[in-house]
């Protein structure tokens, strides 16, 4: 137990005024033991592992234990200035946060805000498809959170949620009578006692709908799985260097995830390989504009992405029993068809990419002493809402993004995209200034400003909503999806390094296809 504690006085949580950029990874080697890394990941969570090494006979005998380190307090700086958790870091969170600090507040109500995720970078999802083709750099769409914050008053602390004690459910006006808002429980052992909480915790893949799928399929949905992505094709590009042997691709899905993972892949492997885009539906992107749709279709068969259409995957499999040299084998995938009179499928695939469904990260909360959810929560595990976000009679809770079940006017759940999260976060930064200065709050409305999707290097399809029936794709589409995302991203400083990289970038391919164009006409001649 001496250790621990030593340990746990290394870790900064306590630390007043002072910007907390935690690094959940910690490594030490002490006579008699060994303290391994400490893993945070959605499928590890963060525990802290000790192995005591015992002399038995003159050998040595591991006994593992798990310990967790003694409950502590997260110290506010101001214990009069309203303090505002907000759990997530993704769109909803971090833009909730910066919202908050561009308002302006009476001195005395500004409030202290604390950021927690369980990474250390925020993740612009919609240009991940870039990492594959090469087009943007980790930093570029993947900033540390660190950075981000370094020029404002929000802290940043990087851990997992455990547990949620709210103390105002106690009817709309409920809370005016509680001292604190309620108890947010982390991996580590750290209480972060709040007045104001937003839940934007986001949401995961859901590979356990297949059998196999868990084991072998690869999904796309964080900067981890780009990564992992990028390196599997890359083993598999140099193994087609060495052998010839073509590389086959098999995308299951084809909303917009799947149809521009098809579409960067194809383009990045050309005629080294070939990419099978499954779906369900008898068609792809069924919920897209048709312009999106059209484009989509043009550029999958002018790539020769093979679109397997009606089929449910029914499981994936390894090829053989024994892997290849290099521990990597290839696999199966059978193919139910959802119409009768077709025949099932078998196909084979070096690598299985899935895009198909996801589960809010609230179900993996733990609940109060094993009872039910301390929210209302929906089928699918989101938090009821009402219009103005916040979480039915949870008055002091705000939820958004993955984690919000909102609908809009006709009754319909808001689709838990980028767009709707960012439009949502605006909304929650100005009702938690409203419920603070004792205003009245908005109700959310959501505008739908269009769909946009990446089809390549140099080809995108945007259709906005403000002008019926446009669609722009093609190079032009794709300036013009850059250009919005651009302005997306977070903070002025990051915008404008983003900007310049972009620019130089874009001048050094400019020269490079004047010199090869130069160079064709001058051999021709």
């Amino acid at each position: 137990m001496a250790l621990l504690s030593a340990v746990s006085s290394l870790l900064p949580f306590s630390y007043g005024a002072t910007r907390l950029s935690s690094k959940a990874s910690l490594a030490s080697t002490t006579s008699g033991f060994n303290l391994s890394s400490l893993r945070n990941s959605p499928r590890n969570p963060l525990r802290l592992y000790v192995s005591r090494a015992i002399a038995d006979n003159g050998g040595y005998t591991e006994v593992s234990e798990i310990e967790t380190p003694p409950p502590r307090t997260y110290t506010w700086p101001d214990n009069k200035r309203p303090r505002v958790c907000i759990l997530g870091g993704g769109f909803g969170g971090l833009y909730t946060a910066l919202r908050l600090e561009s308002l302006v507040w009476p001195d005395d109500k500004k409030p202290q805000v604390v950021l927690v995720d369980q990474a250390e970078r925020f993740v612009f999802k919609p240009m991940l498809y870039e990492l594959l083709s090469g087009e943007v750099d980790v930093w570029e769409i993947a900033p540390r959170f660190s950075d981000l914050l370094t020029n404002t008053g929000i802290q940043f602390l990087r851990d997992r949620v455990k547990t949620l004690l709210p103390c105002d459910g106690l009817g709309v006006n409920g809370y005016e009578s509680s001292v604190t808002g309620g108890t947010v429980l982390l991996e580590s052992g750290f209480n972060i006692e709040y007045d104001w909480l937003v839940l934007a915790l986001g949401a995961e893949p859901k590979l356990d709908l297949v059998p196999g799928a868990m084991e072998f399929a690869l999904p796309f949905y964080t900067l981890n799985d780009a990564i992992r992505v990028n390196e599997k094709l890359s083993k598999l590009e140099r193994r087609n260097f060495k052998n010839g042997s073509a590389i086959k691709v098999a995308v299951v899905g084809c909303g917009y995830g799947g149809v521009e993972l098809a579409a960067t892949i194809s383009e990045r492997l050309q005629d080294r390989g070939t990419v099978q885009a499954i779906n369900v539906s008898k068609s792809i992107l069924t919920s897209a504009p048709d312009g999106n749709r059209e484009a989509a279709m043009k550029v999958l068969a002018s790539r020769k992405v093979e679109l397997l259409l009606g089929y449910l995957v029914r499981c994936i499999k390894r090829a053989t029993d024994s892997e290849e040299e290099d521990g990597e084998g290839g696999y199966m995938l059978e193919l139910e068809p959802t119409e009768k009179g077709v025949e099932s499928q078998v196909i084979e695939a070096d690598m299985v990419l899935w895009t198909v469904g996801t589960k809010p990260l609230l179900t993996e909360l733990e609940q109060p002493s094993g009872g039910p959810s301390v929210l209302p929560l929906n089928v699918r595990g989101q938090a009821e809402t009402d219009e103005t976000l916040r979480v039915k009679g949870h008055p002091r809770i705000f939820a958004l993004g993955d984690s919000s079940s909102l609908r809009d006017s006709n009754g319909k759940l808001l689709p838990t995209t980028a767009q709707v999260a960012f439009q949502e976060a605006d909304f929650t930064g100005w009702n938690i200034w409203a419920a603070i200065n004792n205003r009245p709050l908005l109700p959310f409305r959501f505008q739908n400003l269009g769909e946009m999707m990446t089809l390549g290097r140099y080809d995108a399809a945007i259709s906005p909503s403000f002008i019926e029936g446009l669609t722009l794709d093609g190079p032009v589409g794709h300036a013009a999806r850059k250009l919005a995302y651009l302005i997306r991203l977070p903070t002025d400083e990051h915008r404008f390094k983003v900007g310049v990289s972009w620019f130089a970038k874009s001048a050094v391919e400019s020269v490079a296809l004047l010199q090869s164009n130069l160079a064709k006409v001058f051999s021709s001649s």
